[in-house]
């Protein structure tokens, strides 16, 4: 992973900082703190995580492209500029319906 050193204090396309790599889910941790993380992800087509459960509220913007969320079994499609909150010890999965990037915001509180 390279280092974040040079994202602090300059005006970067969040978008550009990580690409897509053919048959696989690509990821980038932007901060880490004891309080939480923001990661970029990117994930190929046909790309996902399976269901799992974390101890914290979680926030998924979607960058680009077309992904499939599922909270507590109910699906959510989300594209370009939309949002959800995956919430604390509820059980989510991500699948890419088109090929997709996503910042994570994880808020440990």
């Amino acid at each position: 992973m390279e280092s974040n050193e040079k994202l602090l204090a300059e005006a970067i396309r969040l978008i550009d900082l990580v690409d897509y790599q053919e048959g696989s889910i690509v990821s980038r941790t932007i901060i880490k703190k004891k309080t939480g993380t923001v990661t970029l992800f990117a994930f190929d087509e046909g790309q996902g995580l399976s269901e799992h459960t974390t101890p914290f509220d979680a926030l998924v913007y979607i960058l680009d492209g077309e992904a499939e969320i599922t909270i507590s079994g109910k699906i959510l499609r989300l594209g370009e500029g939309e949002i959800v909150i995956m919430p604390a010890n509820q059980p989510h999965a991500l699948k890419a319906v088109k090929k997709f990037k996503m910042i994570l915001t994880m808020i440990k509180s």
